[in-house]
């Protein structure tokens, strides 16, 4: 069966330069070659989306088309990944604890008023909503190299090529009514998830959730929900920390080991050099296996 990865790296920022990154455009190809390389993907089956052509219609229009060839059995494994900013929005549903979405940050971000215009952001609610109608027979592989912080900036770095956090905070306007605290938590796919188990039932389910062979959905991210992702040189070349170890370790291992171990590799890499902690959310038999369509 045909896969599909689309793959986003975004530097700049029509309307603010002052938040331009160096190296997400990097991550988006190098996770696009990756994918021609050792993943098994086809030319035809890789989608980049870089800068100007990564708007919230053109992201979103590429995921739904995605989604709808999954849902059809056209498809049988879909790999998604996104270089950029993150940030942070007012929780419309409800089901956030300090009242504040985390957002993912297109091209074309824009505020509306003093809040983030909502026809410029991605928000978790809206990649949950939509990766939730991919059937249960399609592997869904994430990767997001972005901040899931709103404990903004780490310490001040100055140096030439100094790692940049990869968040930006979000409008006054945003703020209002939030319940600030000291761990936010980050995307995830599983809507479960979001909250602690309240009866037997569902601890029980939580538990067969993580056995289960059957469970399609994997996330990557760049770091803890309380961290932030790092935009860093490396050997005359801007990364993420994340992509680029991530890539390093599938490259120097040709893809022979499984996610649990690439992802130990790269925090044993990562540890000491930067303030992230990369981060794996599957159930314990696709952590078990290679990344592979």
């Amino acid at each position: 069966m045909a896969s599909k990865a689309i793959c986003v790296g975004i530097n700049k920022f029509a309307n603010y330069p002052q938040f331009t990154l160096n190296g997400c455009v990097n991550d988006a190809k190098d996770m696009a070659a990756l994918c021609k390389s050792l993943l098994g993907f086809k030319a035809s089956e890789v989608t980049l989306l870089t800068d100007a052509q990564a708007t919230k219609a053109a992201i979103m229009a590429q995921l739904g088309a995605a989604v709808a060839q999954a849902r059809q059995g056209k498809i049988g494994y879909l790999l998604f990944s996104l270089s950029s900013h993150g940030t942070q929005m007012a929780d419309k549903s409800g089901d956030e604890p300090d009242g504040m979405d985390e957002a993912f940050v297109p091209t074309d971000i824009a505020q509306k008023g003093n809040a983030w215009d909502p026809a410029h952001i991605i928000s978790d609610d809206e990649l949950h909503d939509l990766f939730q109608q991919v059937p249960d027979s399609v592997l869904l592989e994430v990767y997001l190299d972005t901040c899931h912080s709103g404990t903004g900036l780490r310490g001040a770095e100055f140096s030439l090529h100094a790692p940049r956090a990869r968040y930006i905070a979000p409008p006054a306007g945003e703020l209002q009514g939030a319940v600030r605290q000291k761990a936010v938590r980050g995307f995830t796919l599983q809507r479960e998830a979001r909250a602690p188990a309240k009866t037997a039932a569902k601890k029980a389910a939580a538990k067969a959730a993580d056995t289960n062979p059957a469970t399609h959905q994997i996330l990557w991210a760049g770091c803890k929900a309380n961290q932030t992702s790092a935009d860093a040189y490396f050997n005359g070349r801007y990364n993420g920390a994340f992509t680029y170890w991530f890539v390093k370790t599938v490259k120097d291992t040709q893809n022979k080991l499984a996610r649990k171990d690439v992802l130990a590799k790269m925090r044993a890499a990562m540890k000491g050099k930067f303030a992230q902690v990369p981060q794996l959310e599957s159930n314990a038999s696709n952590r078990q296996t290679a990344v592979a369509a």
